[in-house]
C-alpha cells in the first residue's frame, strides 16, 4: 500500500517555542515512543507464535526498537522531556489485551492489534503530524513511515495468505479491538490540535488505512462496513478517554 495522499487544514507555521506547544509535544512525543516501544515487544513476540516468519518479526522488532530511538532524539532536538508515564496509560488497555490474548496462545488477535492496527494508528499519526513538523522532526516520521508502511504490508499478506481459517476470528477481534483504537485516537486528539493537526483528517486516516486493509485481505466493503460499526460514536465506551 502506497502512502495516502491528504489535503489538510492546518495552521502551517504553530509556535514551536510555546509553552503549550512543548507540553503538548511532551505528550505525544511519549506516545510515539511508548507506541515503537510496544510494536518492538509486540513483534518479538509473534516471532515465537510464528517461528516460521521469526527473521521477518525480529527485523522489524530492530526497525521499532530504531524508530523509539529516532524520536526520542526528536524530543531532546526539541528541548521536551517524553511523558511516558501519560503514554503508557494511553496504551494499557491495547497492551492487556495484546498480553492475554499472546498468554492464551490466540495468534489472529496478536496479529491483527500489531500488524494492522497499531500501523494504522501509527500511518494515520504521522501523516497528519508531518505538514505540520518542524524540520528535524519531519525528516525522521518521514523515513518512520517508510518502514510503517512495510510492516502494515506483510501483516495483510499474512492474513490474505490464511484468509479462509482465520476470517471468523478477524471479526471477532476486530469487534474488542477496533474500539481501543478509537479510544487511543479521543485520547491525543486535544494535544494533537494544539500542535496544529487536524484532527478530522488524522481519524480519516485511520479509518482508511485500516478500512483498506481490511478489504485487501478478502473481506468486501460491506463487511468492512460492517466492522467499522463498533465505532458509534453514541457509544459512551467508545468516547470515553
Amino acid at each position: 500500500m502506497s502512502p495516502l495522499k491528504v489535503n489538510l487544514a492546518v495552521d502551517p507555521t504553530p509556535d514551536y517555542d510555546s509553552t503549550a506547544y512543548k507540553a503538548a509535544y511532551g505528550r505525544l512525543n511519549g506516545v510515539v515512543i511508548e507506541g515503537e516501544q510496544e510494536a518492538y515487544g509486540n513483534y518479538l513476540k509473534l516471532a515465537e507464535m510464528l517461528p516460521q516468519h521469526r527473521d521477518a518479526f525480529t527485523d522489524a522488532a530492530r526497525m521499532e526498537r530504531r524508530h523509539q530511538r529516532s524520536f526520542q532524539t526528536c524530543g531532546r532536538q526539541m528541548g521536551v522531556k517524553a511523558d511516558r508515564p501519560w503514554a503508557e496509560g494511553v496504551f494499557a488497555e491495547l497492551h492487556d489485551r495484546f498480553a492475554s490474548a499472546a498468554e492464551q496462545g490466540q495468534l489472529v488477535p496478536c496479529l491483527l492489534i500489531q500488524a494492522l492496527v497499531v500501523e494504522c494508528l501509527a500511518i494515520a499519526t504521522y501523516n497528519a503530524y508531518l505538514p505540520v513538523a518542524d524540520d528535524f522532526s519531519r525528516k525522521v516520521t518521514e523515513t518512520v513511515l517508510k518502514d510503517e508502511y512495510q510492516h502494515l504490508n506483510f501483516g495483510q499478506t499474512w492474513f490474505k495468505d490464511n484468509f479462509d481459517t482465520v476470517k471468523a476470528d478477524v471479526q471477532s477481534a476486530n469487534q474488542a479491538i477496533l474500539p481501543v483504537a478509537k479510544q487511543i485516537l479521543n485520547r491525543i486528539s486535544h494535544d494533537a490540535e494544539r500542535m496544529g493537526m487536524d484532527l478530522e483528517t488524522l481519524e480519516e486516516e485511520f479509518t482508511i488505512q485500516y478500512g483498506e486493509a481490511l478489504e485487501d485481505i478478502g473481506f468486501s466493503f460491506q463487511e468492512v462496513s460492517t466492522m467499522a460499526e463498533v465505532l458509534d460514536p453514541s457509544d459512551p465506551e467508545v468516547m470515553a478517554a
